[in-house]
């Protein structure tokens, strides 16, 4: 990392958006976003927008909404601010009128049938989940094209741009691996989370990162109390219902007897992921963490904080964030986290590592044993493939963050009772979680093409 280069910032790991996914849903809407408020002198000009999907996007576009993302997207729309409950409708009048509303406020032309397109043919070296948007006038002469990349956590990269979103930013504590970042914290005597607040600070004021966690926190709980009072079927056709609400008022009703099974906060941990998973399988509004595939995850763990650890307040989640969103970083930047390159275990596995990093850090773990905590965590998780059935973000990903979580609390308690000597780094798990996601065949990395994928419509 050249000097002065910024860590992974918290906004890339922890975006508010809307399911079922986030590079497949929420990246391709804000690239389409993106293209067309580009567009601007060249708008007046425009008169039909098309989208292509490759690649992964392609092979499970349909059951992670890329389509309607990218449709979503090119009306305007950012998944940060449309109303979930809206988008289906907005996408109804848009089939229905065959028009589109474009920044200029003029209409055109627009059939989802002609204008979207998967491609399943074409593969780009730079990333598996690849877009091309295109312009063009009313001649169909094409006066705009642009290939857009989304590489995880709804983050994306158009091509040619190598720094991606953000660019470069300088921080009072640049680091590139876990071994600096501790090396980095004990220089400057600070915590994990410390130094994290002090790097944050440096890309805006202090104040708005504080707000900006509270907000990611508040969404997280809203978004367990949403899930846990849905029922029904969710769509998709696999004929999955939810079960979390069924599930907690049967705990809540042996609370209310005093009827509690040791395991009963492990039990509570498993409904708050489910809840905020189902959430996100129906389209609702989630917050990638790192990705939505694996949004129940830090939201659970960060609730078993809240009510379970006694003394837990909000400082203590603003340093459980800041904590996690290190470890993150740390993983984004130097493996993925993107199911579509390495996995699950880029997707859940880094959940895990993130969680079980921040509740170490909330329940006063040193930074030795925080990195201990997101070691053991990741290191459990090491292979696990992302085989979605039906390219329904459902099956198993709904249940796999529950027993994420429950992984990262074991984590984190067990680092907690250690020194935070440990034989396997950090960084050592994460070259080995990106090494085997190169290794790992691509039917296993979210293209409904192998794993689970094939075999459960098989039996």
């Amino acid at each position: 990392m050249p000097a002065g280069e910024a860590p992974v910032a918290f906004s890339d790991l922890f975006k508010i958006g809307i399911g079922p996914s986030s590079s497949h849903t929420i990246g391709p809407m804000r690239a389409a976003n993106s293209f067309v408020a580009g567009l601007k002198d060249q708008l007046d000009t425009v008169e039909r927008l098309t989208a292509t999907a490759f690649g992964s996007l392609a092979w499970t576009g349909k059951g992670h909404a890329t389509d309607k993302a990218m449709i979503l997207g090119l009306a305007g729309l950012r998944p940060d601010s449309l109303d979930p409950d809206e988008a289906e409708t907005r996408l109804a009048t848009i089939r229905g009128e065959a028009r589109l509303t474009i920044a200029d406020g003029r209409t055109i032309g627009f059939d989802p049938d002609r204008d979207v397109v998967f491609d399943c043919n074409q593969v780009f070296d730079r990333h598996p989940n690849a877009m091309r948007f295109q312009a063009l006038d009313g001649a169909g002469r094409v006066v705009a094209s642009e290939v857009w990349f989304s590489v995880g956590g709804g983050f994306v990269v158009r091509d040619g741009d190598e720094a991606g979103e953000g660019g470069l930013v300088q921080v009072p504590h640049p680091y590139r691996v876990a071994d600096e970042l501790l090396s980095v914290a004990e220089a400057a005597g600070l915590s994990i989370a410390a130094l994290t607040l002090e790097n944050e600070a440096a890309r805006r004021p202090r104040e708005a990162v504080i707000a900006d966690i509270d907000r990611v926190a508040d969404t997280m709980f809203a978004c367990i109390e949403r899930g846990l009072a849905q029922e029904g079927e969710l769509a998709g056709g696999l004929k999955v219902r939810r079960r979390a609400k069924r599930i907690f008022e049967r705990l809540q009703d042996r609370r209310a007897t005093n009827d509690r099974p040791p395991h009963a906060a492990m039990d509570y941990v498993s409904v708050f992921a489910i809840a905020v998973n189902e959430e996100n399988a129906a389209g609702g509004r989630v917050v990638t963490a790192p990705t939505n595939g694996a949004a129940g995850v830090v939201p659970a763990v960060l609730r078993y904080y809240r009510d379970f650890c006694p003394d837990a307040d909000r400082d203590g989640i603003r340093t459980f964030f800041l904590a996690a969103a290190a470890i993150g970083g740390l993983i984004k930047r130097n493996a993925s986290i993107s199911g579509a390159e390495v996995g699950c275990q880029g997707e859940v596995g880094s959940a895990a590592a993130m969680a079980a990093a921040g509740l170490c850090a909330a329940l006063g773990g040193t930074n030795a044993q925080v990195e201990n905590a997101a070691e053991i965590a990741i290191e459990h998780h090491l292979g696990m493939t992302c085989d979605p059935v039906g390219g329904l973000v459902q099956i198993p990903c709904i249940e796999r963050n529950a027993f994420g979580a429950i992984k990262a609390i074991n984590a984190a308690s067990l680092a907690l009772h250690g020194d935070g000597e440990h034989i396997v780094s950090l960084d050592t798990v994460i070259e080995t979680m990106r090494q085997t996601g190169l290794d790992m065949q691509s039917k296993y990395k979210e293209t409904s093409l192998g794993g689970l994928a094939v075999n459960v419509t098989a039996c």
